[in-house]
């Protein structure tokens, strides 16, 4: 294979034929990932560089990759890699993949500390109605359907669907939730000019009738603007409490996208996960004082002090039932560590030691989210409102399968 010449397009060809004939699901999707890896290009940038001849040292771990993913090996492993929401997560065996359901775990995190902790005021992200309002919706829009327009031009070069994307644990082509946070984001930008624009016209010094400023006109009104405004609050940092932190993804995510506004503490019982969790915290460049990683049995090592000031305590726990185990898929069940996903009888067995720990660990007010098996979020609310929490809420994923249960502590409670 190796005196042989192999360019891009025949490796594609010859990997995704092989594969296919060993049962891929997704040859192609496979095969590029792979290749991808290989070589370092982007997926785009295959499709621009057909005729370009591999090395021998691409071609050696080309070859290796396509063994192991042959026998089933999930691709985020061989790659060593995969996207979460903004951020690229090194994944390792013995470590739990990242999942799209997860993703939506972190939303509703971010949902709730920007409407309760961080922005009060601002509750539900809705905005206040301005003039400027339709223009700056008419710019969001444009911007969410110039993302979907590249979204959809990458695929079609690709020969990609959506469904090869969902198929593959991730959205391969980066996530629609993030380009539509950057339209979000543009869009308040523009709101924040035009304000700004609106504050300095209203500044302009009042004049007489021949044209000339009037001394003290807008020390006056600058006086008595200040006067009727509310001081301004004092800045909050959220606290963030994560349980089965694997790759860190959560709490990653969390800080990388409120950075300055979000602290987090997480937890793994296995040691592997707090190496490759801080290998990914060191990669983005965030601290320790932004994310602390600790390896202990759920909240076992957290400071009596630290009990009852956390705004969020969320996990993905392990929660597959213990007979929907055997019926996993090879690459899941044969890859993948069964710590990381056997959840008992019910599934909600590590659930019922993290709702008995929510009171203890939230502050009043504080959320309490969990991802789960979508055959027990109906037990899982049920349990969170026996045990006295408020506003249960089951969310649905982007299948609309039941997936992630949250709910808030009214009532903290403090060990003797």
């Amino acid at each position: 294979m190796a005196n042989e010449i192999w360019t891009i397009k025949r490796c594609l060809e010859w990997t995704k034929e092989y594969l296919a004939e060993r049962g891929e699901e997704h040859p192609r999707l496979s095969a590029e990932w792979l290749l991808c890896a290989a070589t370092g290009l982007a997926r785009i940038d295959l499709y621009m560089r057909m005729d370009e001849t591999l090395n021998a040292a691409q071609l050696e771990t080309m070859h290796a990759a396509v063994v192991r993913r042959a026998k089933g090996e999930p691709l985020q492993y061989i790659t060593g890699s995969t996207q979460f929401r903004m951020i690229d997560v090194a994944c390792a065996p013995g470590v739990l993949i990242p999942r799209p359901e997860t993703e939506m775990l972190v939303e509703e995190v971010l949902n709730y500390l920007d409407a309760e902790v961080l922005s009060p005021e601002a509750a539900a992200r809705q905005r206040v109605e301005l003039p400027w309002n339709d223009e700056v919706e008419e710019a969001r829009k444009a911007e969410a359907a110039l993302a979907d327009e590249r979204a959809t031009a990458e695929r079609r070069a690709a020969n990609l669907t959506a469904a090869d994307e969902a198929a593959l644990g991730g959205d391969v082509l980066g996530s629609r939730a993030y380009a539509e946070e950057l339209a979000d984001r543009e869009a308040e930008e523009a709101a924040a000019q035009a304000a700004e624009a609106e504050a300095a016209e209203a500044a302009e010094p009042e004049l007489d009738e021949c044209g000339i400023a009037i001394e003290g006109a807008d020390q006056e009104t600058v006086s008595a603007q200040d006067a009727a405004a509310p001081a301004p609050a004092e800045p909050r940092t959220a606290r963030v409490l994560e349980v089965g932190c694997g790759t860190g993804c959560i709490s990653l995510s969390l800080a990388w996208e409120r950075r300055g506004h979000v602290t987090c503490t997480a937890t793994d019982i296995e040691p592997r996960a707090i190496d490759l969790a801080t290998k990914n915290r060191d990669a983005l460049g965030l601290t320790s004082d932004e994310v602390a990683f600790s390896l202990t049995n759920l909240v076992s090592s957290i400071p009596r002090e630290e009990w009852g000031t956390f705004d969020v305590l969320v996990s993905n726990p392990p929660y597959i039932p213990t007979d929907v185990m055997r019926s996993l898929p090879h690459e899941v069940k044969d890859f993948e560590p069964d710590l990381a996903l056997e959840g008992g009888a019910d599934g909600l067995d590590i659930f019922r030691r993290l709702l008995n720990a929510a009171p203890y660990m939230l502050r009043a007010g504080g959320l309490f989210a969990c991802e789960l098996y979508e055959g027990a979020l109906d037990a899982a609310a049920e349990l969170c409102r026996q045990a006295g929490l408020s506003d249960v809420r089951i969310v649905h994923d982007l299948t609309d399968r039941p997936r992630i249960v949250r709910a808030i502590v009214t009532e903290p409670k403090q060990r003797q």
